[in-house]
């Protein structure tokens, strides 16, 4: 007995874990197994076992030579395998079949990953539009476009440039001389609808325009935008100009006639900013107005450098001239400009600016191609077999240095209660062994983060959920169904299955609606247990009700198989 006592001590079935599910291969390892235990039972040292995909520890030094049965061991393993007969399957997303579940992309797009397939990776940080977006050109993918639809490129000669610094493109406008029109002509020439900033006389009321510019050449009278027009005013027809350009190795704002009742100094407005404009460096650039304190103010990466009031005593509290734009005309962008621009955005609407030497910084205006915050998605609640056990989750990444990702997984019997919180997300890492997560719906999500310095992204090429689930027991091969007074009673074949821990009956009205509640017994479905025939009372006698039976698997009643054949009877008093 002492071999007996010391072989079952060391390989019981706490050496088996759920994880190890997959019983492929079985026969041909019980036949490797039949002959390492003919020669232990010649005398032979005490073989190491892998069973089954997992290792069982070496018995404790040698065992006394003594005889020992070959059926008893083969039957203890087949008993083991038995524990529980689980099945490794997977779940995939992107790679192949792409990244339709992923439903939740918060800074997140798609991009190339490994292999050629689609990647889910962080979103440049670019402009995006809003409801008070007037003109957006992003330049991205070498697009020349208004993102707000509300400007149409008449002409346009800048190149696309891959040096952005905010998303992935930005423009490269050359100060080249134009023989038609004799004189030099470079950047993009737009034209508004009726409802744009420059293509209908009304009030402008608040606004901001703002961009990024990486000059070339800081040249004096190099133009980054102009439009010219007029306006009534009365019975006079005014001049109107809106011109910003180089002036000094500084730049110079002049609103010409804009505001409507300052008529000091020719009625112009100029900003003139305080810092010298570097050559060859990316700089964030702000024109705002704010209509009712008739703050107008020019920013550079944030800081203030010029502020007016246009007001009829040039301070905060005086009456406010308001921005009145005139008859619709044409808008030239870096029309006469040698240099890179990004992201130029007119907003009909004043926002909070924050001083790019504080702690207030937004990320808005930095100067990063990735937000610093990071990014994340999630996918919809995937759909598995009930009672599936997770075991570990594979994510096929590209993770340059300084960037990370963080992986996080949930799940339960039923998602209609989801929060956003409820179930708990649960922090994974590829291919670590995850414990106690079951049920039939598991979410997955990841949060992508770039680099300190935000030049560099993580992406995501796949994610392969990797579980286990147990079979699911067959119907019944045939039923049958008695009435009675009041009653009906089921009889049927058991299911062939190992694992039928008991069996569901349905019942109903109507044939396939199993939704009725009349019975003694409780509400479709109910759980008979581990019996071959039931009866149900407490019908109504006249009245035809439909039956079929399920089986639900020992090992969780949660997993219930197909339903049978179905079948009919009316009660009756005879």
């Amino acid at each position: 007995m002492q071999f007996h006592e010391e072989f079952l001590g060391t390989y019981s079935k706490s050496n088996y874990t759920a994880q190890n599910r997959n019983l492929k291969g079985v026969p041909a390892q019980v036949s490797s197994l039949r002959g390492k235990l003919e020669k232990f039972a010649k005398g032979a040292p005490a073989p190491r076992f892998k069973p089954f995909g997992f290792h069982l520890p070496p018995l404790a030094g040698r065992i006394p030579q003594r005889p020992l049965s070959l059926n008893f061991c083969l039957m203890f393993f087949f008993a083991l395998a038995s524990v529980a007969p689980l099945t490794a399957e997977t779940y995939t997303l992107g790679g192949k079949k792409g990244w339709a579940d992923v439903t939740v992309r918060n800074g997140i797009t798609t991009g190339k990953g490994r292999y050629g397939y689609e990647s889910l990776e962080l979103d440049t940080n670019q402009q995006k539009t809003t409801g008070t977006t007037d003109l957006l050109i992003d330049f991205e993918n070498g697009d020349i476009s208004d993102r707000a639809a509300k400007y149409t490129v008449i002409e346009s000669n800048v190149q696309p440039s891959k040096k952005a610094v905010r998303g992935k493109g930005s423009a490269l406008s050359m100060n080249k001389f134009s023989a038609a029109k004799g004189r030099k002509q470079g950047g993009i020439i737009l034209r508004g609808d009726s409802t744009s900033f420059f293509g209908n006389e009304s009030p402008a009321g608040s606004f901001k325009i703002d961009w990024w510019l990486c000059p070339s050449t800081v040249e004096n009278g190099e133009t980054l935008m102009n439009w010219r027009s007029s306006r009534n005013r009365g019975n006079d027809i005014v001049y109107q100009l809106l011109n910003v350009s180089f002036y000094q190795n500084k730049i110079m704002a002049v609103f010409t006639n804009i505001f409507d009742g300052y008529h000091k100094d020719s009625g112009e407005v100029v900003l003139t900013t305080q810092r010298s404009i570097i050559p060859n460096k990316w700089s964030h650039h702000t024109i705002r107005y704010e209509e009712n304190s008739g703050l107008l103010e020019y920013r550079i990466n944030g800081e203030l450098e010029c502020v007016r009031f246009i007001t009829d005593t040039g301070h905060e509290n005086g009456t406010v001239f308001p921005a009145i734009m005139g008859i619709g005309a044409d808008f030239e962008l870096c029309p006469n400009y040698s240099g890179l621009i990004d992201d130029f955005c007119i907003e009909r609407s004043y926002e909070e600016a924050h001083c790019a030497g504080s702690d207030q910084l937004v990320e808005t205006i930095a100067p990063v191609r990735y937000v610093i915050s990071g990014g994340r998605f999630e996918s919809k609640p995937l759909v598995l077999q009930e009672g599936s056990i997770i075991t570990s989750v594979h994510a096929e990444t590209s993770v340059p240095p300084q960037t990370d990702i963080h992986l996080y997984i949930r799940g339960s019997d039923n998602y209609l209660n989801w929060t956003k919180d409820s179930p708990e997300w649960i922090q994974i890492t590829s291919d670590s062994k995850i414990e106690n997560l079951s049920g039939m719906y598991f979410q997955v999500a990841a949060e992508l983060f770039p680099d300190g310095a935000g030049e560099h992204t993580p992406s995501v090429t796949s994610l392969r959920l990797d579980y286990a689930v147990q079979p699911v027991p067959v119907p019944p091969p045939r039923i049958t169904a008695q009435k009675g007074d009041g009653s009906v009673t089921l009889t049927w074949a058991r299911s062939v299955e190992d694992s039928t821990g008991g069996y569901y009956i349905y019942y109903g009205n109507r044939p396939g609606e199993y939704l009725g509640r009349i019975a003694t017994e409780g509400a479709s479905p109910i759980n008979a247990g581990n019996v071959t025939a039931y009866t149900l009372t407490g019908l109504q006698n006249g009245t035809i009700y439909y039956f079929a039976v399920s089986a639900y698997s020992k090992y969780d009643a949660h997993i219930s198989g197909a339903l049978s054949k179905e079948v009919y009877a009316r009660p009756s008093a005879r």
